[in-house]
C-alpha cells in the first residue's frame, strides 16, 4: 500500500515506520493517523514482522496534532467522530512490541504517540511536552494518563499546567524513556534493540508485553496471578523446551514460535 505521510520498510523481521510530514514537523493530521494505524495493523498481521520501530526525523518525532486541521472543528465534530479513538486503538491493541525512536520534538500528540509504544529510546536532542494548555484544551490522546503513570503526579501536573518541555536527560531520570543515546546513533540503537527482540520466542514476547501492560490495569494480586498463569502456560510450548535446553547446553536458542 502506498502511503502519503509515512514511509514503511520491512527488513529482517522488523517493520520500520517513519513519520514523513517534514514541512509540518510530522504533525499528526487525520491522514497520518489513519495511515499509521493501517501500517501498524498490517505489521501486526504480517507473520514476517516480529518487532516494530516507530520514528520521525532528526528534528521532530512529531510536534503535536495538526492544529490547522483541528482549529475549525466544534464539539459535535470531534465527539461524533470520536476523534483519535479508532486510530489510537489500532496502536494500543497491537500485540507485537513497538519501539519509539525519538529525536527532536515529541510534543502534545507526538509525546502521547511515543508513550503509546512499549518503550522509548531517545536521542540527546529529544524534547517532550504536553503544551495543550497553551491552546485552551487538555491532552486528548492519553497525555494526562500515561505521563502521570510514567513520571508521577507532581511532574506530570506541572508539565500539563505550564506547558514546559522535558529534555532527554530529565526524561531518562524520570522514567519516561528507557535510555538516551547520541543523535547519530539513535536508529542504530533502536534497530539493534528490535533485532534482539526479534530473536526471541514470539509467544514469550507477547506474554511479556501483556503482563507488563496488565500491571497498569489491575491490582498487584491480580497482576501477579496473571503473570504466573502466563509463566505456566509457556511450559506448553516447544520454545520453552528449546530455550531451557539451549541454556543448559550453553548454546544459542533456536526459537520456532511453537
Amino acid at each position: 500500500m502506498a502511503f502519503k505521510t509515512i514511509v514503511v520498510e520491512i527488513e529482517d523481521h522488523i517493520a520500520l515506520i517513519r513519520l514523513n510530514r517534514p514541512d509540518a514537523l510530522n504533525a499528526l493530521n487525520s491522514t497520518l493517523l489513519k495511515e499509521l494505524a493501517q501500517a501498524v495493523s498490517d505489521a501486526s498481521a504480517n507473520e514476517k514482522v516480529r518487532c516494530i520501530v516507530l520514528t520521525g526525523s532528526e528534528k521532530a518525532f512529531a510536534a503535536g496534532a495538526d492544529i490547522k486541521e483541528m482549529s475549525e472543528k466544534n464539539f459535535v465534530d470531534v465527539f461524533t467522530t470520536d476523534m483519535f479513538g479508532r486510530e489510537v486503538n489500532a496502536i494500543e491493541t497491537c500485540r507485537k512490541p513497538i519501539i519509539a525512536a525519538v529525536s527532536g520534538y515529541a510534543l502534545g500528540g507526538g509525546c502521547e504517540l511515543a508513550m503509546m509504544c512499549d518503550f522509548i529510546i531517545c536521542s540527546d536532542s529529544a524534547k517532550f511536552g504536553q503544551p495543550e494548555i497553551n491552546l485552551g484544551v487538555v491532552a486528548g490522546i492519553g497525555g494526562t494518563q500515561r505521563l502521570t503513570r510514567f513520571v508521577g503526579k507532581s511532574k506530570s501536573m506541572e508539565m500539563h499546567l505550564t506547558g514546559r518541555f522535558m529534555d532527554a536527560q530529565e526524561a531518562e531520570r524520570s522514567g519516561l524513556v528507557s535510555r538516551v543515546v547520541p543523535s547519530k546513533k539513535l536508529m542504530e540503537e533502536a534497530m539493534a534493540a528490535a533485532e534482539k527482540i526479534a530473536e526471541k520466542s514470539q509467544m514469550a514476547v507477547m506474554a511479556v508485553k501483556e503482563a507488563v501492560n496488565r500491571s497498569y490495569e489491575t491490582s498487584l494480586a491480580e497482576g501477579l496471578l496473571h503473570e504466573r498463569r502466563l509463566f505456566h502456560a509457556l511450559f506448553a510450548t516447544e520454545d520453552q523446551k528449546e530455550g531451557m535446553a539451549a541454556f543448559l547446553e550453553k548454546r544459542e536458542a533456536q526459537f520456532r514460535d511453537k
